[in-house]
């Protein structure tokens, strides 16, 4: 074991210094030197700064004589038969550049590729101690990977020289991948392909083989392509309609607006006339006007059904309402006074008495006098029949209204005696009404049967009052006879 020790130092030792040409000197005093000492000062420049210390002078003077040997030149001491070791190997001569060592390097930032690399990664150093310290290597990292990746999928072009340094540092963007948390109000369902371009790199939120294999499942799915059928028929649908709402309007006739008097009546008004006029208590009190002191049960309201003749209590409780209705909107309605169906009779009962209704007009029980009217009414009982005639101060006339189309002038003519009378006793004023027009009123809408000559009479005094053309017809009979129903019912005239 002691011999193996003394050859591994002499070859240690042979291996550090070379042997001079002149006869070796005695060997040296044993030391406590270590088994493995450092290459010379020619391998490293650290170790040649500072020399061991205590040198004998014997190791002095052979590192001289080796380094004037080694020393180029035309001496003939360089020549390897000078050396006692002819067939030892020499080291290799130092690389001209510095060697990037390509190692595993751990990074000290996540997601940044910028930090230094790690302290075992650079290797030594082979340049000569004059030169300028090599920066240290830098690992393949991310941005040197996207270069590679854009030089294959986009070369350069030929003349690299044409595009300025400046261009090339601005497309060159260092790229920082940062995670985003979203709100649940801005986060939206993206099916679609969707690519985020940040510097020259391409994020893909969903993978290419997954985005093509959800479009081909799509295509093939039936119940998709039944939706997005409905979803192109419901579009169509919205721009026809939304078309059509451009040119319905000019195409189309307006609208005009029903005539009061012919407004229909609602399902809730229809249920309660028809339980009114059908049924089973026919003594039932259905309406009471207090003013009139006039008590309508269903068996007097009966008249108002299809085919039958109207009776006193009806005609006379509706031209009640009528003169209600009036006060109720003077502006909209002619000033006017409704007779009840009693008058007339009572003035001929003698052939002409006038002081038999003289009370009948007192400005103290009506708050007017005639004189102040438009138009007075005065229905006309002929047994079986009704008609009507009119005093029209307005006007000056005298009319005599009758559905069947005939005339009587006797009537007018005893109204005219009356109208005399009324005023020179109410205002002692003397009119010469006699010598107003007495006509028969052309184009009256005429009855086409024998029971609505009543309705036909009620009629004529409610479009007259209206200031109305009589716009009414046979047509229009039975739902007169509902309304007038409603009408009672309610005590109000519409």
């Amino acid at each position: 074991m002691g011999a193996l020790t003394d050859s591994r130092k002499r070859l240690t030792a042979d291996h550090r210094l070379p042997i001079p040409s002149f006869p070796p000197p005695s060997p040296p005093p044993p030391s406590k030197r270590p088994k493995l000492a450092p290459f010379p000062s020619s391998l490293d420049p650290s170790t040649s700064a500072s020399p061991p210390p205590n040198p004998s002078p014997q190791i002095i003077h052979a590192v001289a004589a080796a380094s004037t040997s080694n020393t180029p030149g035309p001496s003939s001491s360089s020549t390897p038969a000078s050396s006692p070791l002819p067939n030892r190997r020499r080291l290799p001569p130092p690389p001209p550049f510095k060697r990037p060592i390509h190692g595993p390097q751990r990074v000290l930032r996540a997601f940044r590729f910028d930090g230094p690399a790690r302290p075992h990664a650079a290797g030594p150093s082979w340049s000569s101690p004059s030169s300028p310290p090599a920066p240290p290597p830098r690992s393949l990292g991310l941005e040197q990977y996207v270069e590679l990746v854009n030089s294959v999928s986009h070369p350069a072009p030929p003349t690299p020289n044409a595009i300025p340094d400046a261009a090339r540092e601005k497309e060159a963007v260092p790229l920082e991948v940062v995670a985003i948390e979203e709100d649940g109000d801005e986060r939206k369902q993206q099916d679609d392909e969707e690519e985020v371009v940040r510097g020259s790199v391409v994020v893909r939120r969903v993978p290419l083989y997954k985005e093509l294999y959800e479009a081909s499942s799509r295509k093939r799915d039936a119940k998709l392509k039944t939706l997005e059928f409905e979803v192109r028929l419901a579009e169509e649908g919205r721009l026809g309609l939304e078309r059509l709402a451009e040119v319905l309007p000019r195409i189309s006739p307006k609208k005009e607006e029903v005539p009061e008097p012919f407004v229909p009546l609602t399902d809730e008004d229809e249920e309660i006339v028809r339980e009114a006029l059908h049924g089973r208590n026919s003594r039932e009190r259905l309406a009471v006007h207090e003013p009139s002191n006039i008590v309508i049960t269903r068996e007097i309201l009966q008249c108002l059904n299809n085919q039958e003749w109207l009776n006193d209590e009806v005609i006379n409780l509706y031209l009640d309402l009528l003169k209600e209705r009036e006060l109720r909107q003077p502006s909209k309605f002619l000033r006017c006074h409704f007779f009840n169906t009693f008058f007339y009779k009572k003035l001929i009962s003698g052939g002409y008495d006038y002081k038999a209704v003289r009370r009948w007009t007192t400005k103290r029980k009506l708050g007017y006098s005639l004189i102040e009217c438009d138009k007075i009414f005065v229905p006309i009982h002929k047994e079986v029949h009704w008609c009507l005639a009119v005093i029209n101060i307005k006007d000056k006339k005298f009319q005599y209204l009758d559905s069947l189309g005939s005339m009587d002038m006797k009537v007018l003519r005893i109204l005219a005696r009356y109208f005399v009378d009324e005023v020179k006793d109410k205002s002692g004023q003397q009119i010469d009404a006699l010598s107003w027009k007495q006509e028969g009123v052309k184009n009256l809408p005429l009855q086409e049967n024998g029971w609505d000559c009543g309705m036909f009479m009620l009629k004529y005094i409610d479009f007259y009052s209206r200031n109305m053309d009589l716009i009414f017809g046979q047509k229009h009979m039975r739902y007169f006879r509902k309304r007038t129903a409603k009408e009672i019912l309610n005590l109000r005239a519409e």
